[in-house]
């Protein structure tokens, strides 16, 4: 939810585009619950907004906060975000037997986040990833409203990670620091890298802040997936059998990180390590229960974490 503070602090541009993405969400959620046939659900009001200007629904409290401003755009101003960059991501294979040919995104799947389908169809066409296996991994990541929607502003109270992708700082920053992904284009274009290609001190809250946009955050996910299963291939992990061997490697990659996906899906990790990320995911108590059921930590995280990964990385519920 956006304050009048924050509002304050947009580009004429940057508000009409907010009016846009709004205007946007509010028609693609009331066709979705229209479809659904739920009375209660059709007539339900956008929590966000609804909360902060006297019950409105979410457009027309925005619309009110900034005629309250003396600051509604002007028609004919709504702009789109900035297309992504087409420049190859680092390491980009040469040749795969999965491209994103092989798999159409159908936006309808994505019921009440059918406005993200462009969003995952464009970073699906620049980085070679099937946009259905981009769907499964932000479907994983994402927190979730009441009625399905990918919360976009989701951010976990136990890490850093946030946003669609639920990004960690370090790995966020990491992306605005790879050559050839959106993310550092996006950076360099905001004045956010030094002369080194890092990111300045002064910068780092605004880049962090980022993750928040969903444009951004899918452009990243595609882009980290893109990099990660490079790695996994470079280990000798067959990650490209079919779309849902690629989603299923991205998103371990995007889970656990490269090198400790390439450990697990070449053997196990560590027991330690293995133990450490279980008693994280499941609590200490289950993890303990879990790991005498299976006999050692090793085990006990790779059936949690594959039988995890089946259930929800499913790419052909979005084709």
């Amino acid at each position: 939810m956006i304050d009048r503070t924050q509002l304050s602090a947009l580009t004429p541009s940057q508000r009409a585009d907010l009016i846009y993405r709004q205007a946007q969400s509010e028609l693609a959620q009331g066709l979705w619950r229209a479809a659904l046939g739920d009375e209660h659900e059709r007539n339900a009001q956008s929590a966000n907004w609804s909360e902060s200007v006297g019950g409105r629904s979410g457009l027309d409290a925005l619309l009110a906060l900034m005629s309250d401003m003396g600051s509604t755009p002007a028609a004919g101003k709504v702009q789109q975000l900035p297309e992504s960059a087409h420049a190859p991501v680092e390491d980009a294979p040469t040749t795969s037997t999965v491209t994103v040919s092989d798999d159409t995104l159908r936006a309808d799947a994505l019921g009440p986040n059918v406005r993200h389908a462009d969003s995952i169809s464009r970073a699906a066409e620049r980085t070679g990833i099937p946009a259905t296996a981009l769907a499964s991994i932000i479907d994983a990541e994402a927190g979730r409203a009441r009625d399905g929607s990918w919360n976009i502003h989701s951010r976990n109270p136990r890490s850093s990670a946030a946003g669609l992708g639920q990004f960690l700082s370090g790995t966020w920053e990491a992306e605005a620091e790879r050559p050839g992904t959106w993310l550092n284009e996006e950076a360099n274009r905001r004045g956010w890298l030094n002369d080194s290609g890092q990111v300045t001190r002064e910068s780092r809250s605004s880049l962090l802040s980022l993750r928040y946009d969903p444009e951004a955050s899918i452009q990243t996910i595609a882009d980290y997936a893109r990099g990660n299963l490079n790695r996994l291939k470079r280990v000798g992990v067959n990650v490209d059998r079919d779309v849902e061997s690629v989603a299923r490697a991205a998103y371990l990659g995007h889970h656990l990180g490269p090198s400790d996906a390439a450990k697990f899906l070449n053997g196990g990790l560590d027991p330690a390590r293995a133990r450490r990320l279980l008693a994280a995911q499941v609590g200490p108590a289950e993890a303990s229960r879990r790991l005498m059921e299976a006999g050692n930590a090793t085990d006990a995280h790779r059936r949690w974490l594959t039988s995890y990964t089946e259930r929800r990385i499913n790419p052909d519920r979005f084709a």
